[in-house]
């Protein structure tokens, strides 16, 4: 990357994020002088790619793994050369009831398969019946909100005129455990539809902040249909693919440059940096923030407010397997794996699990998913590829509280994690394990502090902190350009661009590109 060949630019991007990339790529085709300061030594941010196992040719997207919100008209708007892939199965979820073994298969799309499975669990048609209801209505909301992510926000009540009373009661006002356990009889069903609410976010299903209702909007919006696809060549080719299109349009980005403070002024503001030899400072007419806002306003002088601080909820631990292992319930592996496989997560249990974590202790059994990025893309295995398979799990209920206050708690969760998937499963994991170059199973897990440590996010949460609402509340002030877009701070010149932006969250470029809409507007 560059060392910088300038002192002064019309917009400082700070951090190098995949956020931070599209706002970078957006506004150096409008023309504009762009930087990007990225503290690391390469960019990417959470949406990277790496080889984690000595030896192994696999790249593992680390931390984020499949893309859920980023629209195709961003994509488009960058030419970005990205390939993005569906996957066969929605979900899979093992269960056992009265001593038999099944599994509730939802494919994409959804068929006849389908309506057996909801009928070999539960008896009869009217929970599928429920489902495809709920959904149907979820999806009418998303299709009304999906458009707006890319213009500037709507005010509540303009988008809520333009849903139905029923659904936006479910999902907006009313706590979302009231609609899943309203609308649904069946336990397991109930806890499917829960853990979308759940992503990275610690919540009980009825908590009064609605924090939960949140998330699950987010997750079942994006384009409108809110599918989760796989980034082929895995989430660094993303990044990538972003970081070449700001690149190409005339962006700079100096790598290993941490910044250490930001000082807004009358026409724009100051960023000062290190370069891995000295500090040094540049200057922009706006200074763009892809770092999280709490972090943010410790550059900016504010100082460190601790119970502010956001806290991240989530086990990622990732696998390197020499084949997949086989089921209890007889399904093929290639099926069950390809989508979202979830582990203890009917509702009671999520609900329990949030009791035990909220009480202090790692909950057991601890309520996971699991999928295999593999089966859709086996690009990322390298010349292992038609051999060996990767599989991601991510743990639910494990706020970062549970790891500051006991050192043993994180190998707890992992061997919880572990016990969960080998109780769906007709052999151990374990024998399943690759081995690397010096012979160790080929197992990565993180908890919030190492995406603390790792990625400066604080408290390790994955969306910079709590997800808001992608409207604007109706009294808002959206008087200037960062406040139409939801990009505001406090300060006129800093804007931001990242997952700590009104509509940010997920790999979805939202942030970026709305922040560089305010800044075009403004400039």
């Amino acid at each position: 990357m560059t060392s910088g060949t300038h002192s002064t630019y019309d917009v400082v991007v700070v951090g190098g994020g995949h956020n931070a990339l599209v706002s970078a790529a957006y506004l150096a085709r409008a023309g504009l002088s762009v930087v990007v300061l990225e503290r690391l030594g390469h960019t990417g941010g959470a949406a990277v790619s790496i080889e984690p196992f000595a030896g192994q040719p696999a790249r593992l997207s680390r931390y984020s793994y499949l893309v859920s919100l980023m629209p195709e008209q961003l994509m488009a708007d960058l030419a970005l050369d990205v390939r993005l892939t569906s996957r066969t199965t929605a979900s899979y979820t093992p269960w056992t009831r009265d001593g038999r073994s099944g599994g509730l298969l939802v494919e994409r799309p959804e068929g006849e398969a389908t309506r057996a499975s909801f009928r070999d669990l539960t008896g009869s048609d009217e929970e599928y019946a429920a489902w495809q209801a709920f959904y149907a209505e979820v999806g009418q909301l998303a299709e009304v909100v999906a458009p707006t992510l890319m213009q500037p926000l709507p005010l509540e009540r303009d988008v809520r005129a333009l849903v139905d009373e029923q659904i936006w009661a479910d999902v907006v006002t009313d706590p979302l455990g009231r609609a899943i356990t309203s609308r649904f009889a069946d336990d397991t069903v109930r806890g499917i539809v829960a853990t979308d609410a759940l992503i990275g976010t610690f919540a009980s299903m009825d908590d009064p902040s609605l924090i939960q209702n949140r998330c699950f909007l987010y997750h079942l919006v994006g384009n409108g249909t809110g599918e989760w696809r796989v980034p082929v060549g895995g989430m660094g080719a993303v990044t990538d693919a972003l970081a070449r299109a700001a690149v190409e349009a005339g962006a700079e980005i100096i790598t290993d440059a941490g910044v250490s403070a930001i000082t807004p002024g009358a026409d724009g503001a100051e960023v000062t940096f290190h370069d891995g030899a000295r500090d040094r400072s540049v200057t922009g007419r706006r200074v763009l923030s892809g770092v999280a806002p709490w972090v943010l306003r410790i550059l900016l002088g504010e100082g460190e407010d601790a119970a502010s601080k956001p806290a991240g909820s989530q086990l990622k631990i990732n696998f390197l397997l020499d084949r997949l292992p086989r089921l209890r319930s007889g399904a093929d592996p290639a099926v069950a794996f390809a989508g979202t496989l979830h582990l203890d997560e009917d509702y009671s249990r999520l609900e329990q699990a949030y009791a035990a974590a909220a009480g202090g202790s790692v909950p057991d059994p601890l309520p996971g998913e699991v999928y295999c990025h593999s089966l859709s893309d086996p690009s990322i295995l390298g010349d292992r590829a038609g051999s060996a398979h990767t599989l991601t799990y991510f743990g639910l209920h494990t706020p970062a509280a549970l790891f500051d206050s006991d050192p043993a708690a994180r190998d707890v969760a992992v061997q919880r994690a572990l016990a969960s998937l080998d109780a769906v499963l007709a052999e151990p994991i374990e024998g399943c394990l690759a081995r690397d170059a010096d012979g160790n199973p080929c197992l990565e897990a993180k908890v919030p502090q190492d995406v603390e440590k790792d990625l400066a996010m604080p408290g390790g949460h994955i969306f910079h902190g709590d997800l808001e609402w992608p409207w604007a509340p109706n009294r808002s002030r959206l008087d200037t350009p960062a406040q139409q877009w939801g990009v505001q701070t406090g300060h006129d010149s800093v804007l931001l661009c990242g997952s700590g932006a009104r509509r940010g969250g997920a790999v979805s470029g939202l942030g970026g590109h709305n922040a560089a809409q305010a800044v075009l507007a403004e400039l």
